[in-house]
């Protein structure tokens, strides 16, 4: 189950990275719609997997 949510987790983050380089109405202040559900997906995911 850890490496599931651990490859989880690094997808998510690598869609979320992903979408911030190609998506010009996302900043590090402000995101897209898109943008802001792919980071919400990366955050929870991490936070499942530190803890």
């Amino acid at each position: 189950m850890a490496d599931d949510l651990y490859e989880r987790y690094m997808k998510a983050e690598a869609a979320d990275r992903k979408h911030g380089e190609d998506c010009t109405d996302c900043s590090p202040d402000q995101r897209c719609a898109a943008g802001a559900r792919l980071y919400e997906s990366f955050a929870r995911l991490q936070e499942a997997y530190i803890n």
